[in-house]
């Protein structure tokens, strides 16, 4: 299993500028740099859950990762009783965001690492965009992932446990 992706210079830059963003944005618990991820700890969810900004195959992608299998089948049944599909739900708030409408696809599995996870490629490939532009889609992301996920299952019951 390889938990780390080597990164590009460019990628550094815009997580760092990202960071300094999602930090003090008052959205998350807390946001760190770690193994070549932004990680910002959700707020308010009934377990640990984390937003990740990743480099993977030359693409930026957005994840929500959690170890709590409930968490997830929580998200899980919300969608279902309520008939919502997630993409749709995930195009609203990018657009919100100030993201054109666009084809987004949200692909959820158990990791080789054991967290259940919701992960969608953000189209961002730093060697077509300038920085400024590749700081600001991987924010209206985070933003949008974060708005979205947080109205569903227990990611809004505000008993958040440490751990």
């Amino acid at each position: 299993m390889n938990d780390t992706q080597p990164t590009t210079a460019a990628f550094d830059a815009m997580l760092n500028q990202l960071f300094t963003i999602a930090d003090g944005s008052g959205a998350f618990r807390s946001c760190k740099i770690d193994a070549g991820q932004l990680r910002c700890d959700a707020l308010g969810s009934a377990a640990p859950a984390q937003y990740r900004v990743e480099l993977d195959q030359g693409q930026v992608w957005i994840s929500l990762v959690m170890a709590d299998r409930w968490l997830s089948e929580s998200i899980e049944a919300t969608l279902m009783n309520s008939g919502d599909k997630l993409e749709e739900l995930l195009e609203d708030e990018l657009v919100e965001q100030g993201i054109d409408a666009l084809e987004v696809s949200c692909q959820h599995f158990r990791s080789d690492d054991l967290l259940f996870t919701y992960r969608s490629c953000t189209h961002i490939t730093l060697d077509q965009l300038t920085q400024d532009e590749a700081v600001q889609t991987a924010r209206q992301w985070l933003m949008g992932y974060n708005a979205c996920f947080s109205q569903i299952g227990d990611m809004d019951s505000d008993s958040s446990q440490d751990g």
